[in-house]
């Protein structure tokens, strides 16, 4: 029971601070059919995949469009949490709220930091080879 009320008010409180949330994605291990169904009484999609063999009505659920769009969201949002983590937030120094705050902050900006680097890596590669092709060409052509 104590699993159904955790839920149930993470995703009140995270509904107060974004209205527009309308659906939401959990893990295998936090399905009980408990869970679901007052998740469901909140959300207009909740995305609770089943471990094991799956009813009938399990399967037509979990194949449904918006099941599997979760699902996919899902495992980018756990690739971005997974990068968080290779980037320093597995283990916070700092003590309390506000310097756990402080370290999610700094995580996220190293992480935005290095796509921009790879950004620019990539930009810099497709120049390269641009120019690459021209001198080919030049070369080629006798010029």
């Amino acid at each position: 029971m104590r699993k159904v009320y955790e839920k149930n008010q993470m995703v009140k409180e995270t509904q107060t601070r974004f209205s527009t949330l309308s659906s939401c994605s959990f893990d295998k291990g936090f399905y009980t059919p408990e869970v679901r169904k007052t998740l469901e009484e909140i959300l207009e999609t909740v995305i609770l995949p089943k471990k094991g063999k799956l009813s009938e009505a399990d399967r037509q659920r979990q194949s449904s469009e918006e099941f599997v769009q979760g699902r996919k969201q899902h495992s980018a949002v756990e690739s971005g949490i997974n990068a968080l983590e290779n980037h320093g937030l597995d283990r916070c120094t700092d003590h309390g709220l506000a310097g756990f705050q402080r370290y999610v902050a700094l995580t996220v900006v190293a992480r935005n930091l290095q796509i921009l680097g790879h950004i620019l890596q990539q930009k810099a590669l497709k120049r390269q080879r641009r120019i690459e092709k021209i001198r080919k060409t030049r070369a080629k052509n006798g010029c």
